[in-house]
């Protein structure tokens, strides 16, 4: 049997945390999201023991946080045997063209700048939905 989707909300601001949840929830996906304000805690929970056993996840990732830069959780990440193959959405302000270019090269699979465009969100949203009904994602065992 395979597992639901598991959505990881990496995100410093909470408004921003709460719209991005309306949305998706209004976009008909019921998945569990976790949300974390802050890289640190991201990155225990990503790297656990709980998250390596299971799969599979989709990460929702901010550039701009307290404690750390977004793309050096996306590293991590995409730099991990176990995690590498879950999708990355970034979600930031930064609409600096080499910020974008280093985000894709280091393995994000989108990047949407804030604050969004309602409509364009809310279509990347349904795209996101309909991902994960049709596809599994895939785990990281």
């Amino acid at each position: 049997m395979t597992q639901p989707v598991k959505i990881i909300m990496v995100e410093d601001d909470h408004g921003h945390a709460k719209l991005i949840e309306k949305n998706i929830r209004r976009a008909n996906i019921n998945n569990e999201i976790k949300h974390f304000d802050e890289g640190t805690a991201a990155l225990d929970y990503l790297f656990s023991d709980e998250v390596l056993a299971n799969g599979p996840l989709l990460i929702l990732l901010d550039l701009n946080l307290p404690d750390m830069s977004g793309t050096d959780i996306l590293e991590k990440v995409k730099g991990n045997e176990r995690l590498r193959r879950a999708p990355v959405v970034v979600l930031t302000t930064t609409d600096d063209k080499v910020e974008i270019k280093r985000c894709y090269d280091l393995g994000c699979n989108v990047y949407i700048t804030k604050p969004v465009d309602y409509e364009s969100f809310a279509g990347a949203i349904r795209q996101l939905g309909l991902f994960l009904s049709v596809i599994q994602a895939p785990d990281i065992q």
